[in-house]
């Protein structure tokens, strides 16, 4: 296509007469792609949308549109008493990356727990098997990485950070602190914990294990915590960052290496539509395998633009003694990631409702079963990862129905060293320049 041509078709005024033109070809005995047969009551209402193109893949654009179109307000059968809903999961769906990982990293350099010694020293090896992580855990001369060995040297360093910074128990300033070689050695042990206990045991055990470092904060206090994490994030660039504990103080485990992907992006394209799904009459929930609260922040704050009802958020819950949160994950609440958030979302919406989502989005393993669990939904959207697994393979089906007037799965592309998304189903990955399609 030359430039004049990918001008015209990309202006407002094309979209809209391809767009009805596309109509009228359905009228005349042609199908639409993608959709069913629509009547003239729900085709007006098609014209009436107003979904932002934006940077979605324009076949995306035109699926959602014309799910909006047949199912919301104005639509044949259109019923207030039972209003369609969309549910979304977070991190690296409504967001470029995690805001919870961001938040563990945010909450590390700034030393903001309220843990003792002794209740840190618990917290680290609550719920985690003992012994050596899996093979691709090891230190700098190649030795395994066990649990105790890292607990021991992160014992010391909190002691040490606890003892001296004015923010827990000591008088020293933050700026005089993070020079010290027992925070360096803190912050990359610390992290280098986390992606060890997920990758060895699972996130069953990691993602309620790093939300107990709130324990004897109030929901407050996590609130404003994270959202200090989200405008940071915000604020920083996209970069991936190697942190490697000093030499001088190998302790037990040894030196170890770690890194962690700085930044967070919003996704205009989501935000966007879930304005134009409430304005024609949808319900909007997220869906999280990160702490409720901390992700309600992002999810609700008008500043950032998503304007989630706080209701309608569903994520990860602790125990609370009064108004502070326990290091202890809420008692009979499924664990929001995988087969968890199908759970959740029967037990706090289709309980109710009678009825599943319409329309589902996600990114991961931990989306795959809610993607696909629930007759109701028409579409799942995948922002594409490019991952094997579960996800791949829902990833691998979207990219088959590429061509179907019916298709189930949505493969949507995005950049990940902007964070933008893409007009298309490919992605271009963080250090890489060419587009790929799947894993």
């Amino acid at each position: 296509m030359q430039p004049d041509q990918l001008a015209a078709s990309t202006s407002p005024m094309a979209k809209r007469r391809g767009f009805l033109g596309g109509l009228l070809a359905a009228a005349a005995g042609g199908a639409l792609v993608g959709t069913p047969a629509l009547g003239q009551a729900a085709t007006r209402e098609l014209a009436k949308v107003g979904l932002d193109r934006a940077k979605w893949a324009q076949r995306n654009h035109d699926m959602v549109v014309q799910m909006i179109a047949a199912h919301g307000i104005g639509a044949p059968g259109y019923r207030a008493s039972k209003r369609p809903y969309a549910v979304f999961d977070w991190d690296n769906t409504c967001i470029m990356n995690d805001c919870e990982e961001a938040l563990l990293m945010h909450q590390i350099n700034t030393l903001s727990f309220k843990l003792s010694p002794a209740e840190f020293s618990a917290i680290i090896r609550q719920n985690v098997p003992p012994g050596p992580f899996s093979r691709d855990f090891k230190n700098a001369a190649g030795n395994p990485v066990e649990l105790d060995a890292i607990c021991a040297d992160l014992d010391a360093d909190y002691a040490f950070l606890h003892a001296n910074f004015k923010g827990l128990g000591g008088s020293r300033p933050l700026e005089e602190i993070v020079g010290t070689v027992e925070f360096q050695d803190f912050r990359a042990k610390l992290y280098y914990l986390y992606e060890a206990v997920n990758d060895t045991h699972g996130v069953n055990v990691g993602y309620p294990w790093v939300i107990y470092f709130f324990a004897n904060m109030s929901v407050a206090e996590v609130s404003a915590l994270a959202e200090a994490s989200n405008d940071a994030a915000l604020g920083a660039g996209l970069a991936k960052v190697k942190y490697t504990s000093p030499a001088d103080r190998p302790g037990r485990a040894g030196v170890v290496s770690v890194s962690h992907f700085h930044g967070i992006r919003l996704c205009t394209e989501i935000g966007g539509m879930m304005d134009t799904l409430r304005n024609h009459g949808f319900d909007i929930y997220v869906c999280t395998a990160s702490l409720e609260d901390v992700v309600a922040v992002f999810a609700t704050h008008p500043k950032y633009g998503y304007n989630v009802s706080r209701a309608n958020v569903i994520g990860l819950r602790l125990e609370r003694s009064g108004e502070l949160f326990r290091n202890a994950y809420l008692k009979d609440w499924p664990l929001t990631w995988g087969p968890g958030k199908t759970v959740a979302i029967k037990q706090d919406l289709v309980a109710s409702k009678g009825y599943g989502p319409l329309f589902v989005a996600g990114d991961s393993d931990g989306d795959y079963d809610m993607l696909r669990d629930f007759a109701d939904t028409q579409f799942g959207l995948i922002v594409n990862r490019m991952k094997n697994g579960k996800i791949g393979e829902l990833s691998k089906l979207a990219s088959e129905q590429g061509t179907s007037a019916r298709p189930r799965f949505l493969l949507q592309g995005r950049q990940e060293s902007t964070g933008n998304w893409l007009p298309a189903e490919a992605s271009i990955k963080y250090g890489k320049s060419a587009p790929q399609l799947l894993a």
